[in-house]
């Protein structure tokens, strides 16, 4: 039976806070959960999961918005992806690829998008994304202020 994926909604950013912290280690769960709801979320972040234990962590989730460029027109951009490693190597991250791909098809967007750190670390990622056929669009510069 394939895993359902589910929307994660204000109240239950907990279950997220495990994979996402996979990403961004800095945050403690408290203040990962208080960003998310109070200034993510106000702002068009969703959440979006595989719970394979009802009352769990999520093995998987995505963080996403809707976004509208003249590049893209009206976008499906993913924001935040990540898979606890002990779930890893089970599909949950293709799956939840499908997912959004079907999803942003049903909300009318020209595009799915996605930005991935780069490095050895990131290579099991990139090939999901490459088995997807996400290609690379454009490089995405960053200039950090003090």
């Amino acid at each position: 039976m394939q895993p359902e994926i589910i929307e994660i909604i204000e109240g239950h950013t907990a279950s997220a806070v495990p994979a996402l912290q996979v990403l961004w280690p800095k945050y403690d769960a408290a203040e990962m959960t208080r960003i998310i709801d109070t200034v993510l979320r106000p702002n068009g972040y969703r959440l979006v999961g595989i719970l394979p234990e009802a009352g769990g962590p999520a093995a998987c989730v995505m963080g996403f918005r809707l976004q509208y460029s003249l590049w893209l027109g009206k976008s499906f951009y993913i924001v935040d992806m990540a898979t606890l490693p002990d779930q890893r190597g089970r599909g949950y991250a293709s799956l939840i690829l499908d997912w959004a791909k079907a999803e942003a098809e049903r909300l009318g967007c020209a595009a799915l998008h996605l930005d991935s750190a780069v490095g050895p670390e990131r290579s099991d990622a990139h090939r999901v994304y490459m088995g997807k056929r996400y290609r690379i669009g454009c490089h995405h510069f960053v200039h950090k202020l003090d």
